[in-house]
């Protein structure tokens, strides 16, 4: 089984129940593969990252192994605007988030629901420097575990919409994310854009963020902010003292 997200934002839980964490979200637009269901609840994979969760199964709108394949294979076209609306059948508007997807728009063997849109779309590779300029528009956006959006967002879904958005794709978590590109040596070496881990004490990846020119970083901590990145990590000058231990340096793109 198969489905589309027909709803602004979905959260995508860890198991199967209201009381369970959020670990991702499921935004306007995006096709999903329905791996189980259990009473109320569908196990689905996220068809961009094959992240997998359970979502709540009035939460999103049946499609057919036809409609999947077809729209797996239409080029990523995605909302530019912090919101906007889609317009449903009935003259009813739907807001939706920035990195909303729209590219069922292309096909009409896709768009069962007859959805129209007429802000600003983004689609195709963006050149690098432009980053840095999607960055800033989740600028002091709340930290949401497991969030998507400028209306709640966690360090690596930061990344991965910023990624998103300019035409790239990198997996969900920033475990996973670590396991990309390669590694430089140095904090002089990177270019804005390149990505910054960071470790807990016990060695596991538990942070990213973008870094910007003059050894400036823009993460998602408390919200997202613009800190000092040196040789020992993010340095926050309002708590003046380093929060985050820096681990690697990746050039992904």
């Amino acid at each position: 089984m198969f489905g589309i997200c027909n709803l602004a934002i979905v959260p995508v839980r860890a198991e199967a129940s209201d009381r369970s964490e959020i670990v991702t979200q499921l935004l306007f637009g995006e096709h999903i593969e329905i791996l189980e269901r259990q009473n109320q609840w569908a196990r689905i994979r996220i068809q961009f990252d094959a992240y997998e969760g359970w979502i709540d199964s009035k939460q999103y709108q049946e499609i057919s192994k036809e409609q999947f394949d077809l729209l797996s294979k239409e080029a990523i076209i995605l909302n530019a605007d912090l919101i906007d609306y889609i317009t449903a059948p009935n003259n009813l508007l739907l807001p939706i988030p920035l990195g909303a997807s729209l590219s069922f728009l292309n096909n009409t063997e896709i768009n069962i629901s007859n959805f129209d849109f007429e802000g600003t779309k983004t689609s195709g590779t963006k050149p690098k420097s432009a980053l840095i300029k999607t960055a800033f528009m989740y600028l002091n956006a709340p930290y949401l575990w497991g969030g998507k959006t400028p209306f709640g967002i966690d360090c690596s879904g930061f990344t991965q919409m910023v990624y998103k958005l300019n035409g790239y794709k990198i997996h969900r978590d920033a475990s996973q994310q670590a396991l990309e590109g390669d590694s430089l040596s140095f904090i002089e070496e990177c270019e804005a854009g390149d990505l910054a881990f960071f470790d807990n004490e016990e060695g596991n990846i538990t942070h990213v963020g973008i870094i910007m020119e003059n050894n400036y970083i823009i993460h998602a901590s408390g919200k997202v902010r613009i800190d000092r990145l040196d040789h020992t990590g993010i340095y926050n000058p309002e708590l003046n003292k380093h929060t985050h231990k820096l681990r690697v340096i990746k050039k992904i793109i």
